[in-house]
């Protein structure tokens, strides 16, 4: 089927657990095929927060001559079954599907893509999918620091809304959860995943706050530079024996912004450093 530029063919793609909702974006009509590229999505509202960003990259990547297939995971966004529902396991089903659907409509090299858990999501998938490289934008850390953190946020809106601090059970960030799914994600370091493949880790940093600071920044005079977490555990992955091209960018963090926000310069970075070759 042929699609006018930019456009995504959106479907749905059978499951045991009912359907999951499907885009996917055809490689760019006369560009050389560069392989295909699964993208694994965030947790909770930052999937929704993020979508705008990931629509955007695989417009870009989709040019560069990649076909790009996105899957809402069981019970989020339009897929089947509700979040309380959903269990690890029952997501690396939905990627192994997809990765399957993926491969059988492309014979080149084939990449995961993830962002934040989804990063830890798709480095875990990447044990059973063998996939040719992994594109990780802002991968978190830790799967117990990561719960934490939109526990605090939780406890902090509750605060100021004036609504009661007490808690229910297994609810972060507003989304009712498995004991189940909580501590599976509970478990997860992303120093135990070190993966086979090679590895372009994307990761913003703040840009400078004063004038004289941007001043540099625009002169190209201050650098972005990695977390030292990520840094230490970039370090221990090469010792290992991982490669990982590690690419700070100056940015804000697009996925936790009040509105939707984009980063030009992520966008500009990831696609300057498609896998494969330049663009």
């Amino acid at each position: 089927m042929h699609m006018p530029p930019f456009a995504a063919l959106p479907f749905f793609l059978n499951a045991d657990e009912g359907e999951r909702f499907c885009l996917y974006h055809e490689p760019e009509a006369g560009m050389p095929p560069r392989g295909a590229i699964l993208h694994v999505h965030p947790f909770a509202e930052e999937l929704n927060k993020s979508r705008r960003m990931v629509a955007l990259q695989a417009r870009a990547y989709a040019q560069a001559g990649f076909g790009v297939l996105q899957i809402d995971l069981f019970g989020c966004g339009d897929s089947s079954g509700e979040f309380a529902q959903a269990r690890w396991d029952i997501w690396l089903n939905d990627l192994a599907r997809a990765w399957q659907w993926m491969r059988k409509r492309h014979t080149g090299p084939g990449y995961l893509w993830g962002l934040r858990l989804g990063a830890l999501l798709a480095l875990d998938f990447a044990t059973r999918a063998q996939p040719d490289g992994l594109i990780l934008w802002q991968p978190a850390l830790s799967g117990r620091a990561y719960l934490n953190q939109f526990a605090r946020l939780q406890s902090a809106a509750r605060l100021f809304s004036g609504a009661p601090a007490v808690e229910q059970d297994n609810e972060i960030a507003g989304y009712a959860m498995s004991p189940a799914l909580a501590d599976t994600i509970g478990q997860l370091d992303v120093q135990a995943l070190a993966p086979r493949c090679p590895v372009q880790w994307l990761e913003l940093s703040s840009p400078p706050q004063d004038a004289a600071a941007e001043y540099a920044a625009a002169a190209g005079n201050v650098r972005a530079a990695l977390q030292p977490a990520s840094a230490l555990v970039i370090d221990r992955w090469r010792q290992s024996g991982a490669r990982v091209q590690a690419i700070p960018v100056h940015g804000q963090a697009f996925w936790a912004s009040n509105e939707i926000g984009i980063v030009p310069e992520l966008l500009a970075a990831t696609t300057a450093a498609a896998p494969g070759g330049a663009t």
